[in-house]
């Protein structure tokens, strides 16, 4: 303080007194001397001025010196008292300082020295811990091991009790915390300190909030029942009730009447609080997705799965993606594709086709999306793979299976061929589209994808087309396209043999009657399925084509058509396209794998090939040739051997059977030896069969051929080789006998039917596999 200020507080005397000031007032920064002198100058005039003035009258007044010599000599006397005090503060501090360094460099030494002890019993710590040092001897660390691993053992049961009493105390504030919350609802039916919990904005928080109301339910089920009773009788008995109320509500209130506090809903203050909780959630989830704040998506998803385990925010997720909204507009677009594609789809000589273009399209775009949304889940969901998995069979349920129904409902509008194919194109796309998924890695990319996502990949595939293969409805379709096909090209054929048949009473046409009943079979087939409604226009004209029939008008029979000898001749070019279709058939069988039975498919298959071409074509066409052979068997008629040509065609026809039967369908039947062997077996019965009456072609066309032969050589004398009288020496110039020309003047098939019926036997014996050799 100054001395004006000090001279003020203090009350006035008859003897003023000097100026007072302390040492704080000459420690202030703003201490000047000059003011400190003026100062004291105007105090000593202004305590004279005021003696003055109280004693006599103002009137000019000499100056007197007095007044300033006595502030001045009391300031210096008062700066001595000061002085003397300032010096023994100094002195004082000056022995503090002094005991207080020593005291240090003592507190040094000291702290130097524990340090260093620390420092050595943390190294005999650290090597007990890690096993022993290789640098110290082996004394040394045998006397140090037993106490370096009874020192670690304590550290790690302390480290243990520690994480232990840590764990309690958590458990023991979430229960206290818990209880409060509880005390809340039960007596207040409110909850606000769950509420400012929530409201904190971390995501730690809304974890713990969420996971306290699941809590809370579970407390309110098992101490207050009453709750969950009414709230069950209130939906049977009271659900209609203005704003929700039941029965339990107006119990309660005649308690509260009674003098008793009310009872509180526990239940439902719980669940509105949850419901409330969750609503919030998944509106903040939702901002976020439009922001692309993977973060805040992720903790809210966090929360999230503390009610339903994730279920409403997945389904949020999935809903609102953008693909299902724009796929959805267009489920109910037509399948397109040009006429001419599906024409190539049901023509059976044609190449594979691809896939249908919008289907193709479709799963491009899957693609496409399914990988980039698995960065988008990975980063914005905890449990990332149950999202893709939820994602994943959206996709395959909803938008795949119904464009794949309606394509493969397209063609089978078209023809049962083109619905096969369809088929095997889009299995084989689709399964191509899961390979590269599972190549990507999805939410696991780059690294392999996990088992558990490409096991889903690989059920939905399945599930995409099990309604296709239920049961034997794959193998029984493809057994009636191949007899649909197989009775189109033999048509001509069919119907011509059966013409002859009608026309032939001879007891070999009776010995061929199933024969007959199996072409008239074929041939009502045929024209039964053409007249079929079911029979689509482009499936009718592609059956017409097989058959070479060209455009038929509708007037004309079928059966009426006019047929040529060619026509009845067997034809090596169409049964190598049956062979065709035959291996396209297991083929796709083999692709689409639908089943572990390929064994019984191969067997459907191969009873379809022996019917239709053992049976309905080589058996007829052999048929055809005995009984030109028999007929011809008397010899009173020159023999014709016109049908030796089909014979050896036929013989062919059955070797390329067989080869087919052995390289194709007996190795895939292989997993069963039932199946295996009752193939084998058919198969050695039917070229048994056709063995046999090669056979007995050959015997009736060598017995023919002799009786003939015979014939015109009993027209020989033994005279016409002797030389006659009469005749001149013109005898001596012929080279055979007028019976000679007879032999070789014969159907240009007979000039050397030794020689042909030799190739025949060859031909026969390559076909017939080594174990049917006889």
């Amino acid at each position: 303080m100054t001395p004006e200020n000090s001279s003020s507080s203090i009350p006035r005397s008859v003897f003023p007194k000097g100026p007072s000031f302390t040492l704080e007032d000459f420690s202030s920064r703003d201490f000047i001397v000059k003011e400190f002198i003026e100062s004291l100058s105007d105090t000593a005039i202004s305590n004279r001025r005021s003696t003055v003035s109280s004693t006599t009258p103002p009137t000019n007044q000499p100056f007197d010196p007095k007044p300033l010599i006595r502030t001045f000599e009391h300031a210096q006397h008062r700066l001595a008292d000061l002085s003397g005090d300032l010096e023994i503060r100094e002195n004082e501090l000056s022995a503090a300082v002094r005991r207080a360094e020593a005291q240090h460099s003592q507190n040094l030494t000291t702290l130097g020295r524990k340090l260093r002890q620390t420092i050595e019993s943390f190294q005999q710590l650290d090597t007990s811990l890690n096993g022993g040092s290789g640098l110290e001897t082996a004394g040394s660390s045998a006397g140090v091991g037993g106490t370096g691993t009874g020192t670690g053992n304590m550290a790690v049961e302390t480290g243990k009790r520690l994480e232990e009493l840590d764990r309690q105390r958590r458990r023991a504030l979430d229960a206290h915390f818990l209880l409060e919350c509880w005390e809340g609802v039960s007596n207040r039916g409110e909850i606000s300190l769950l509420e400012n919990l929530r409201r904190s904005g971390t995501a730690e928080a809304k974890v713990r909030s969420a996971h306290i109301a699941r809590q809370l339910l579970r407390i309110s089920q098992r101490l207050d029942p009453q709750s969950w009773q009414e709230n069950m009788s209130g939906k049977k008995s009271n659900g209609n009730t203005p704003n929700g109320e039941s029965s339990a509500i107006s119990s309660s209130e005649d308690v509260s009447r009674e003098g008793s506090p009310p009872r509180r809903n526990t239940r439902e203050v719980i669940e509105k609080y949850s419901e409330t909780l969750e609503k919030d959630l998944l509106k903040q989830f939702d901002d976020f997705y439009r922001k692309a704040n993977f973060d805040g998506m992720k903790d809210c998803a966090t929360v999230l799965q503390d009610f339903n385990g994730g279920a409403s925010v997945i389904a949020l997720f999935v809903n609102q993606h953008q693909f299902f909204i724009d796929r959805s507009q267009l489920v109910t677009e037509e399948v397109g594709g040009d006429a001419e594609s599906w024409e190539r789809m049901a023509d059976p000589d044609a190449e594979l086709p691809g896939v249908e273009p919008s289907l193709q399209s479709l799963l491009d775009e899957v693609k496409v999306v399914v990988q980039e949304e698995s960065a988008i889940i990975r980063r914005a969901f905890p449990y990332y793979e149950q999202v893709l998995g939820k994602f994943l069979q959206r996709v395959f349920q909803q938008s795949i299976q119904q464009r794949l129904e309606m394509v493969l409902e397209k063609a089978s509008g078209v023809s049962s061929l083109a619905f096969l194919r369809c088929l095997q194109s889009s299995r084989g796309y689709i399964g191509a589209l899961i390979d590269d998924l599972k190549a990507h890695g999805l939410t696991e990319h780059p690294e392999t994808i996990s088992s558990q996502t490409a096991l889903l990949l690989d059920q939905q595939l399945e599930e995409l087309f099990v309604p296709y293969f239920v049961g034997s409805s794959y193998i029984e379709r493809e057994r009636r396209t191949l007899e649909e096909l197989y009775n189109a090209v033999l048509f001509k054929f069919t119907t011509y043999q059966a013409r002859r048949k009608k026309a032939a009473t001879t007891f070999m046409a009776s010995l061929s009657r199933p024969g007959t009943e199996l072409l008239s079979t074929a041939r009502d087939a045929f024209i039964s399925r053409l007249d079929s409604p079911e029979v689509s226009p482009i499936q009718r004209r592609m059956l017409l084509q097989v058959a070479k029939l060209g455009e038929v008008p509708e007037t004309v029979r079928l059966t009426e058509i006019k047929l040529t000898e060619e026509d009845g001749q067997p034809s090596l070019s169409d049964v190598k396209r049956m062979l065709k279709w035959l291996a396209e058939a297991v083929g796709r069988g083999l692709e689409l794998s639908v089943n572990a039975d390929t064994h019984k498919d191969v067997s459907a298959m191969l009873n379809v090939l022996l019917i239709t071409m053992g049976d309905g074509y080589i058996d007829v066409c052999l048929d055809a040739a005995l009984e030109a052979a028999t007929s011809q068997e008397s010899g009173k008629n020159e023999p014709d051997f016109a049908y030796l040509p089909s014979v050896r065609t036929t013989i062919s026809i059955t070797t390329l059977m067989v080869m087919c039967v052995n390289a194709v369908l007996l190795p895939l039947a292989a997993g069963s030896i039932t199946t295996r062997r009752d193939m084998e077996k058919r198969t050695s019965q039917t070229t048994s069969r056709i063995e046999d009456k090669i056979n007995t072609i050959q015997q009736k066309t060598i017995e023919g051929t002799l009786a003939w032969v015979g014939r015109l050589l009993s027209g020989q004398k033994k005279n016409d080789f002797r030389p006659r009288e009469t005749d001149n020496a013109s005898w001596l110039e012929m080279l055979q006998t007028p019976v000679c020309p007879n032999l070789s003047n014969t159907n240009p098939y007979s000039t050397n039917p030794n020689v042909m019926l030799t190739d025949m036997r060859l031909d026969m014996h390559l076909f017939i596999p080594p174990p049917y050799h006889r």
